[in-house]
């Protein structure tokens, strides 16, 4: 096993990390950029090493900062988390080069998978279905007669990347070129790499994916799958474990293609598989994440299992301390991606100061995040701030539970999109599981802040607060004689709950 880990990331996916490492007795370093001086997964860590300034390019993807950090700490493997780094094959391949074990995938497999095209031919030679469309990179001449052939609307896609960045959608041939060229650009700009195909766009369809984890003896099991239709933007905004569409002969075809996948990929460490599924039941093969998913605590509260110490363990050698029989689900998770954006304002980043946080608890609650009171949200980065993930013995109990929390997480400062998912898991449509990946484009409007009287009381609340916490610097306060200061200080923190307090039975009342 190894005695210590580099986290190559940021966030809450870098104190997840630690945290595991921590349960498995690993000393953690972890790597930060200028304006990430204060963040949290710095504190934790037991080591820090600064790799630049804000910019991505300058930081956590400067690969030869990352791996002089990694030298210098004497870590012996590096974990990705995901995002950055964490799908890419020259990195993977760096690392080994440079006596680092690196957590995840081997690089020809991510090379493989990475690049959507080659990943269609593999899954067809494995008999995996696949969306009908190119095999191959296409110019605009090709794509005209591709698509003309598998019927418009047709998506035009990025080979390499992901999160919804280089995805056209094309309704008929007057538009194809235009979008082309677009997705191109933005996929070269994203990516280094602009190469784009064709394929058939399928709607209304389910987004439903399955985790798998591989080890490097040839033991490949599925743990179940995640519904992820919740969309916007092509970006998942909520994630379940069990699908509500996905009944036992389904996820059983499901979880034999994804083991199929990995199989045919010679994949090792965790990923992930996934499906469109139509309302006819019949699923195809869309990509393989060759990282660990940012939805994958539903599947940790589902099957009882720790994926991220799973993972160091098989990057250690180790078989799989489980077979596919061993694999019970048991319950229903939600995910809800908690992020600085201003619902009401067509979702627009929300930057600055936070200036108070409180994270919701209780029976089947779990909060991964990196927040707290007093920290800076940069423009740098991803604009997500944590994850609130409850659990419940059935679907309904874990809505109930996800409502409870939302209600009970407090952010002062910024903008969070907390208001858009009480709107969300109160709508009687996802209450009944009848929705498809474009839902919330299609037949989702947010209310206006108006119609929710609870959301005024709480900004009411949240102004008083940090009028509060702004009324006097962070200092401990001056030891007087008759002790005045720490008076002063207690009733501040005094009238604070009361009135947190309050505003958690006004919301309850919702």
């Amino acid at each position: 096993m190894f005695k210590k880990i580099l986290i190559a990331n940021r966030g809450e996916i870098a104190l997840r990390v630690m945290r595991s490492c921590r349960d498995l007795g690993i000393g953690t370093v972890a790597v930060y950029s200028d304006v990430d001086r204060n963040a949290l997964h710095v504190r934790y860590a037991d080591e820090a090493y600064l790799l630049g300034s804000g910019p991505p390019l300058e930081s956590y993807l400067n690969i030869r900062q990352v791996l002089q950090a990694a030298r210098e700490s004497k870590a012996d493997a590096i974990h990705p988390g995901y995002g950055f780094l964490a799908e890419n094959g020259d990195f993977a391949e760096a690392c080994r080069k440079a006596r680092k074990t690196f957590i995840g995938p081997p690089p020809d497999a991510m090379r493989l998978l990475g690049d959507k095209v080659s990943a269609r031919r593999c899954m067809r030679e494995a008999g995996v279905p696949v969306v009908p469309g190119a095999d191959g990179e296409v110019e605009p001449e090709e794509a005209v007669r591709i698509a003309e052939e598998i019927g418009y609307p047709v998506m035009i896609k990025a080979t390499a990347g992901g999160g919804g960045k280089g995805i056209r959608l094309v309704s008929d041939a007057s538009e194809l070129e235009s979008a082309m060229s677009v997705a191109s650009s933005e996929a070269a700009s994203a990516f280094g790499h602009g190469g784009v195909y064709v394929e058939k766009y399928l709607s209304p369809v389910r987004h439903i994916e399955v985790q798998v984890m591989a080890d490097s003896h040839g033991n490949v099991v599925a743990l179940g799958e995640r519904e992820c239709s919740i969309q916007r933007r092509h970006q998942k905004l909520v994630e379940e474990s069990p699908s509500i569409a996905v009944d036992d002969e389904l996820r059983e075809r499901l979880l034999a293609a994804a083991v199929a996948a990995a199989k045919a990929a010679r994949y090792e460490n965790a990923g992930t598989v996934e499906f469109l599924l139509d309302r006819d039941g019949h699923f195809y093969f869309l990509e393989v994440n060759a990282r660990l998913q940012v939805e994958h605590p539903v599947t940790e509260l589902v099957t009882g299992l720790d994926l991220v110490a799973d993972q160091i363990r098989i990057a250690a050698g180790e078989p799989l301390p489980y077979r596919q029989e061993d694999i019970r689900p048991n319950g229903h998770a939600i995910e809800c991606r908690i992020s600085a954006e201003d619902p009401y304002n067509n979702f627009m980043p929300s930057l600055g100061l936070v200036d108070w946080v409180e994270e919701p608890s209780g029976p089947g609650v779990r909060v991964d995040s990196s927040l707290f009171s007093g920290v800076e949200i940069p423009y740098h980065y991803d604009p997500m701030l944590a994850k609130l993930i409850c659990w419940g013995p059935d679907r309904e109990t874990a809505i109930r539970r996800m409502l409870r929390a939302l209600r009970e997480y407090v952010i002062v400062g910024i903008q969070s999109n907390i208001p858009f998912h009480l709107q969300l898991l109160t709508d009687p449509r996802f209450s009944a599981g009848e929705f498809y990946t474009d839902f919330l484009e299609q037949e989702f409007e947010m209310e206006t802040p108006d119609g929710h009287p609870d959301e005024r009381t709480a900004l009411l609340v949240a102004a008083v607060l940090a009028h509060l916490k702004k009324r006097r610097p962070p200092a401990p306060p001056s030891a007087s004689a008759d002790g005045s200061g720490w008076r002063s200080a207690g009733r501040d923190r005094l009238i604070e709950g009361r009135l947190s307090a309050q505003r958690r039975g006004w919301r309850k009342g919702a």
